[in-house]
């Protein structure tokens, strides 16, 4: 049959009848005639958990040694899965980062895979084993313990696929596939049957939960089609591969399914919200070549990422206001970076605004069809939302507002662009 990599989130791996349950999908696909890789997160919680201890016990922790602490959630997941496995008569073991080895940077706590030695592993597959391995982990090249930031586990799972030359990545999650918007948030949210990975990266971008956006460019690189799909399913559910999810593949495959269908193409495929977001406005800096460098040099040697950037229009005196958006969490870090480089940049005053969000519809339909912007101003100003930022790209439109808008914004724009389900 086929080669296929199962990923299981930490609410699917919550304490032992869910980890039975997890065992029996994974049997189920077995069963069927496959060769199956597990990937499984940490309990829910456990992670948050396991960074307290580190900030308890050291404020100033060593990046190498939280990975050292935080590692061990998903290690224990992996040995309970093998255990219950091989309690349902199945032949399973399981494999740690080191193990495999999944070899990734030194940069801990961030670290990114840079390869990974499948023979061991796809000889174990395809003698019948299931191999259960702890996501979010590797090896640096020191032969530490590394760990890929939060969310990693999905990574883990899309760089095993590709290393094995897996058939498909399923990722179970806590939701059964990807939606137009959060349903929590419009009941009238349709689950969307395909994806490309372009939609689906911008998606994951910008605040869509479902999947980890690292994950989502690995599979766009590597090639590696991924289903998003729910754990929370009866016993007598059937296999993956017959189960309404979201699949998740190239912008060519999805042409050759929508091949022979009259309808066009569906302009808009998603909207998205995050409200990790944060603003920072510097005023008055100099309007001189090398200026921005000033600014987000010290951001970046720091990992943080910008999103959006805004510079307004040159003042009469040489100095010019820059505005840009970061993830809220790395809001006092950057703060007190570009403090200490007030007088190398030059900057007048640093104003900070933690209480915004970002708000995004995206679509490869965009591409070939002009208004896409224009409707969602136009809807967003009926409501009387205020924009103060924008961004796009090729295939997508972001604005900022004021975090309480959120819901609202996501509504209105869910009925602008005709998403709602009948």
């Amino acid at each position: 049959m086929g080669r296929i990599v199962m990923k299981f989130g930490g609410t699917s791996m919550a304490g032992t009848e869910r980890i039975r349950r997890v065992a029996t999908i994974v049997r189920r696909q077995q069963e069927a005639g496959h060769e199956v890789a597990v990937v499984v997160s940490a309990m829910a919680g456990e992670t948050d958990r396991l960074v307290t201890f580190c900030r308890e016990a050291n404020a100033l922790y060593d990046p190498a040694e939280y990975d050292v602490v935080v590692a061990s959630g998903e290690q224990v997941t992996a040995g309970l899965l093998a255990l219950t496995l091989q309690g349902m008569g199945c032949k399973a073991r399981s494999w740690l980062g080191w193990q495999v080895p999944i070899q990734t940077d030194d940069a801990h706590a961030k670290a990114r895979v840079e390869s990974i030695d499948s023979a061991a592993l796809t000889a174990s597959m395809a003698a019948g084993e299931i191999a259960v391995i702890p996501g979010f982990q590797g090896v640096s090249p020191a032969g530490r313990v590394t760990t890929l930031g939060r969310g990693g586990s999905d990574t883990s799972a899309v760089a095993v696929a590709a290393a094995v030359n897996a058939d498909r990545c399923d990722i179970y999650t806590d939701v059964d596939g990807v939606y137009t918007t959060d349903p929590r948030i419009v009941a009238k949210a349709r689950k969307l049957k395909n994806v490309t990975y372009e939609e689906m990266l911008e998606l994951a971008s910008v605040g869509s939960k479902v999947l980890q956006t690292r994950s989502v460019s690995l599979a766009m690189k590597a090639g590696v089609r991924v289903q998003v799909l729910s754990s929370f399913i009866d016993d007598d559910a059937p296999a993956a591969d017959t189960l309404p999810g979201t699949m998740i593949v190239s912008d060519e495959e999805l042409a050759k399914i929508q091949e022979g269908l009259e309808m066009e193409r569906q302009l808009i495929t998603g909207i998205a919200a995050d409200k990790n977001e944060a603003k920072i406005i510097l005023t008055r800096v100099p309007d001189r070549p090398g200026a921005v460098a000033t600014i987000f040099s010290p951001l970046a040697a720091a990992n943080i990422n910008v999103d959006m950037i805004i510079q307004n229009v040159g003042r009469d005196k040489g100095e010019t206001d820059v505005t840009f958006t970061l993830p809220s969490s790395d809001l006092v870090r950057a703060q007190a970076l570009l403090e200490a480089q007030k007088e190398p940049i030059g900057f007048h005053r640093l104003i900070t605004d933690g209480k915004v969000a970002k708000i995004s519809v995206v679509g490869v339909g965009m591409r070939s069809h002009a208004g896409v912007a224009s409707t969602m101003f136009r809807a967003l100003a009926d409501r009387g939302i205020n924009i103060q930022a924008i961004s796009t790209s090729e295939i997508k439109v972001s604005v900022l507002i004021d975090e309480d808008e959120t819901e609202l914004a996501v509504r209105v724009l869910h009925t602008a662009y005709g998403l709602d389900a009948e």
